[in-house]
């Protein structure tokens, strides 16, 4: 009951200027929306990230070939093959867990059909490939272990190339000529979109491994391997036998360096993740300072009411008041302002958000937790920098309060 009256009692000071009140709150309006709207670009941007670490396929592990050294100049990790067919068939026959595997062999090459020539990616990879990305055909099927085997010219391609070459054809039985090379597709995949590192998934045409390397690039090894674990938990035991299996077959003595690497999703993740860390915390630290400032003023404009109502002050000290009731009062003022400001600052924050998203094409994403947090902030605000004045307003004499003009 007496919070009650206290509140109502803040409530008529805070109305007597209006003005005062608002621009006060803007700070706090302004600091709380800064976070809300920075935390949610920063949800967005790391849900956008692991939807995009998510098109790679689940429980996928991959392995990279060693590095390459020419002239002086060193190549990072798959520059050089150095794994083999012999590899890849001996991690799927002798690795336990594992529930598909693919090579894969990249490449750049011109296409043509019909009247229309571009450059596109070419990738040779095996009949697993599809299932291990958890990729799918939109229409026609993927290619067998038979064609594979045979070397067959087949191929699946991707949205993005299949429009540029080939129109608004359908693409299914169409002939595709890779470096003069005849391929028929068979089948078009499904939409994947941009990767985490920027690159359109379905700017890309797909044949066996064993028809890339026999009849485009002469390659005898592999830059890299994917191989997809049964589960979760097989992961880190299935990336263990790999790394033992292919020390042993590559003859690698203790102490000595592999000459290849494995990655998981994971490491992925935290290599992307860490990529991005710093700018978020960045901006989360300028919008934090920004509620800060908000606090100094909601505490300036409190040590200002303090002076301005002195004399009210020593009245109702004077009438029997006790020193904690102005205490509450002016803190409840205080925290009035910064809760009120908090309020009004979440909704400029998803607002902010909302038009972030739909102007500039951001990922966002406003979750609860944040809201609640800044709420909570906001009010811890209000207690932090109103208590100075509030203590200063219940510690003046009363007779110097009465006597203040």
């Amino acid at each position: 009951m007496i919070l009650l009256k206290t509140l109502k009692i803040a409530v008529r000071a805070l109305r007597r200027n209006k003005l005062r009140s608002l621009l006060t709150m803007l700070g706090i309006i302004f600091g709380v929306g800064a976070v809300i709207a920075m935390v949610s670009l920063g949800n967005g941007a790391r849900a956008q990230l692991e939807a995009s670490i998510a098109t790679l396929g689940q429980n996928v592990v991959t392995v990279l070939s060693g590095t390459m050294s020419r002239g002086g100049f060193r190549g990072g990790f798959g520059s050089s093959g150095t794994l083999t067919l012999e590899d890849f068939e001996a991690i799927r026959k002798e690795v336990r867990g594992v529930n598909g595997a693919s090579p894969e062999v990249r490449n750049f090459a011109q296409l043509a059909a019909g009247n229309q020539n571009i450059n596109s990616q070419i990738m040779g990879v095996g009949s697993d490939y599809l299932n291990v990305r958890s990729w799918s055909c939109a229409t026609g099927d993927n290619f067998t272990e038979a064609d594979v085997r045979n070397a067959n010219k087949v191929a699946l391609i991707g949205k993005t190339t299949a429009e540029t070459l080939l129109g608004d054809e359908d693409p299914i039985g169409q002939i595709v000529r890779v470096k003069n090379a005849p391929f028929r597709v068979i089948g078009m995949l499904a939409p994947k979109g941009i990767d985490m590192w920027g690159r359109d998934q379905d700017d890309v045409v797909l044949v066996p491994y064993t028809s890339a390397m026999k009849r485009l690039t002469g390659d005898t090894t592999f830059r890299s391997l994917m191989i997809q674990a049964v589960s979760p938990d097989a992961v880190s035991t299935l990336t263990n036998q790999v790394v033992e299996l292919l020390r042993q077959r590559h003859k690698i003595g203790a102490g000595r360096d592999d000459d290849f690497i494995v990655r998981t999703q994971q490491d992925i993740a935290e290599f992307a993740d860490a990529q991005a860390r710093t700018t978020r915390e960045l901006l989360f630290y300028v919008a934090l300072i920004s509620l800060i400032v908000g606090g100094i003023g909601v505490m300036n404009i409190m040590l200002v009411s303090v002076t301005e109502r002195t004399r009210e002050i020593g009245v109702r000290l004077a009438v029997g008041a006790r020193r904690r009731d102005v205490l509450l009062q002016f803190l409840t003022e205080a925290v009035t302002l910064s809760v009120v400001g908090g309020a009004l600052g979440i909704l400029f924050g998803v607002a902010c958000s909302r038009l972030v998203t739909t102007q500039l094409g951001w990922p966002t994403l406003t979750s609860t937790d944040s809201i609640v947090l800044a709420f909570c902030v906001s009010a811890a605000i209000g207690i932090f920098f109103g208590f100075y004045p509030a203590r200063k307003a219940s510690q003046l004499d009363p007779i110097d309060a009465l006597r203040y003009e």
